[in-house]
């Protein structure tokens, strides 16, 4: 994602996204290309015309197109698709991953193979039918968008990085709130709350308020206060000194002093104990705090962003969370949608992670198949961006060609599992569905879910980072 500060990238990005397409349509008869302008001008498409080979280049020279539509068959030879072919070849030497649909009213089987080999993206014969037409061109044209977003974010990823930030990607219009926020709040010492699901993106969130606020050339800090022990709260947040306690063999500088002129993210900030949160609110309050074990007073200046799934005023009506502190973290509160409320962010996310994991792992993978991307577009993502982020990094290690297919995504389906279904899963499947049913069942209270599964918090926290929940 990318807040409002940055940047000349992602900009371009979204302008490659959001304006109308270029097509470039090359036929020798000019009634096939009226027949084409008629169809296609009412669907937005801006058109230029070739009738020859040679024009054909002219145009790809001097013009940027989003794809072209093209015969197989010109004036020299009008049966064999040979010089449409040979055009291929030459548009792929100087356009890599430009989608070239063909056409011809001689195709067969055959010619589709060789148009493919030589680099088509897909084949249509003539007659053609409108829907399909149109269909072809939606699709190839939308994975061609996408190599293109890729690249650009990828660059912007780098970036980012050099300069200790992750990517952000929020196109969609749920997420402009979330951006209009960022830009606004991020250059003050607020406290921010920032709500939603597991895996929406809320240390994303987190990461990009920090690298616009004041408080940027140092590191931001971390830590998950839902997998922390009772026991151990005090040590992570505060510190502790030498013999504090049995296993405190030399001394410890909690969180709140290693963020120090920095920025703290408390994530899962729900689930703190409820007698740890007087100390938690004390802190936010003064800014004062001891090392466990110690009576000597220390002060830090911590800007504190926190998080959490959970509804924090039901949970104060109730009585499990201080109505006080939730009243020092939400000075502003970012509320991130879900993914299925921003799929129109869905291709840009899956061709990020795509690009990163096809470097990391050093796998030819360029794109996916029509059925891939309909069915990311389509899925629920209970997990979220998470579950987007592992289940791309495995279907690039899946993938059996350059481009995903579906059965590379292995996304369960959206309904409930059966007994049938459970037999048809592996042990991680199983598991992966009771830990998702077990959320649901108590809305996200990871405390209620590991104590139903029987397993501690930590341990549940595992499992969820495991499966992108």
């Amino acid at each position: 994602m990318d807040t409002a500060s940055n940047s000349s990238h992602h900009a371009a990005a979204l302008a490659t996204q959001q304006r109308p397409c270029r097509l470039l349509l090359a036929d020798d008869q000019p009634h096939i290309l009226d027949a084409l302008e008629l169809l296609l001008e009412p669907e937005g498409y801006i058109l230029e015309r070739a009738g020859t080979p040679a024009l054909l280049m002219s145009a790809l020279s001097s013009e940027d197109f989003d794809g072209i539509l093209m015969d197989l068959n010109y004036t020299r030879d009008t049966t064999s698709g040979e010089e449409g072919l040979a055009l291929i070849e030459r548009i792929r030497g100087h356009h890599a991953h430009l989608p070239i649909i063909v056409m011809t009213a001689w195709g067969n089987i055959d010619l589709a193979v060789k148009a493919m080999h030589s680099g088509a993206s897909d084949f249509i014969q003539k007659p053609w039918d409108n829907t399909r037409l149109l269909t072809v061109l939606r699709t190839q044209l939308e994975l061609y968008r996408m190599q293109r977003s890729a690249a650009l974010l990828e660059a912007e990823n780098k970036m980012l990085h050099a300069e200790g930030a992750p990517v952000m990607i929020a196109t969609a219009p749920s997420m402009q709130r979330v951006v209009e926020l960022i830009s606004r709040v991020g250059p003050s010492d607020a406290n921010v709350l920032i709500t939603g699901e597991h895996g929406s993106g809320k240390e994303v969130v987190a990461q990009a308020l920090h690298r616009i606020s004041l408080r940027s050339q140092r590191t931001m800090v971390a830590v998950n206060t839902g997998a922390l022990s009772e026991g151990t709260f005090e040590s992570e947040l505060f510190g502790h000194v030498k013999g504090a306690f049995t296993d405190a063999r030399s001394e410890r500088v909690g969180r709140f002093e290693l963020a120090h002129s920095s920025t703290l993210f408390l994530d899962e900030i729900a689930n703190v104990p409820l007698r740890q949160q007087a100390k938690l609110l004390r802190v936010l309050e003064t800014g004062e705090f001891e090392r466990l074990g110690s009576s000597r007073t220390q002060k830090a200046d911590v800007r504190v962003l926190s998080a959490t799934n959970a509804d924090l005023r039901s949970a104060a009506a109730a009585g499990t969370f201080r109505p006080d502190l939730l009243f020092r973290l939400n000075t502003v509160e970012i509320a991130l949608p879900p993914l299925r409320e921003r799929r129109e962010d869905i291709p840009l996310l899956a061709a990020h992670f795509l690009s990163r994991y096809a470097a990391q792992y050093r796998r030819p993978v360029h794109g996916f198949e029509p059925a891939a991307l309909e069915r990311m577009l389509h899925y629920a993502w209970p997990g979220n961006v998470r579950e987007l982020d592992h289940t791309l990094e495995r279907a690039v290690l899946m993938a059996r060609s350059e481009y995903i297919s579906l059965s590379d995504l292995a996304l369960q389906t959206d309904g409930p599992a059966t007994p049938n279904s459970l037999d048809e899963m592996d042990l991680e499947a199983v598991e992966a569905h009771l830990v998702r049913k077990a959320l649901n069942r108590y809305q996200g209270n990871v405390s209620a879910a590991a104590e139903a599964l029987g397993l501690s918090r930590g341990a549940l926290y595992r499992r969820m980072e495991k499966y992108g929940l």
